[in-house]
């Protein structure tokens, strides 16, 4: 028999590798289902989405993330798999010891390189390209008491040209995460 996964999402801004994870799903595997998707930001589009995919969207403050209120929240939905999706706190301990190996992060960089307090979103592709450097991409990995600094679960590269400017990392990072993030969580969930 198969069997069943409960994830929940967490977003922080817009939810499009949300989206993009609960359609991945919805067409290939219907034993994992997402009960919620929660968000530190009341304003976040992702409560669009997921009205769209007719997926519960919650908010939460952060004294709320912090007391165990929302790993409670968890626990009482029977989540058994949590995904970051462009979520930008840090995740309390006490949620990731209720949560053992069952909580991943998506990070817009080849990490070690970029990592850590503040490097998220556009911040991650201004220093890649101020750096020089030559490649960036994605990196998929468990997640820990510290920022960005889980096992490592995946990466996948992108060329970073001469010219490009962080928009366009931007948008060949992008296309990682939408190829990879949903499959990757996918080999998990056994």
């Amino acid at each position: 028999m198969t069997k069943q996964h409960r994830v929940a999402i967490f977003a922080s801004g817009s939810g499009s590798n949300a989206e993009n994870i609960i359609e991945y799903f919805r067409k290939n595997r219907a034993e994992v289902s997402f009960p919620i998707i929660l968000c530190n930001n009341p304003k976040a589009y992702v409560f669009e989405r997921a009205k769209k995919l007719n997926v519960p969207c919650e908010s939460f403050t952060r004294d709320a993330f912090n007391s165990g209120e929302v790993t409670a929240r968890l626990k009482a939905l029977d989540i058994d798999f949590i995904v970051l999706a462009g979520f930008l706190w840090k995740i309390p301990e006490e949620m990731i010891a209720a949560f053992p190996d069952a909580i991943i992060n998506i990070h817009p960089a080849l990490l070690p390189k970029y990592g850590g307090k503040g490097m998220y979103g556009d911040n991650v592709h201004k220093a890649v390209v101020e750096a020089g450097e030559k490649e960036s991409g994605i990196t998929i990995h468990y997640v820990n008491e510290h920022y960005d600094s889980g096992s490592i679960i995946f990466q996948a590269k992108c060329e970073v040209l001469p010219g490009d400017d962080y928009h366009q990392v931007a948008e060949k990072v992008h296309a990682l995460e939408y190829a990879h993030f949903p499959q990757v969580i996918d080999s998990l969930l056994k």
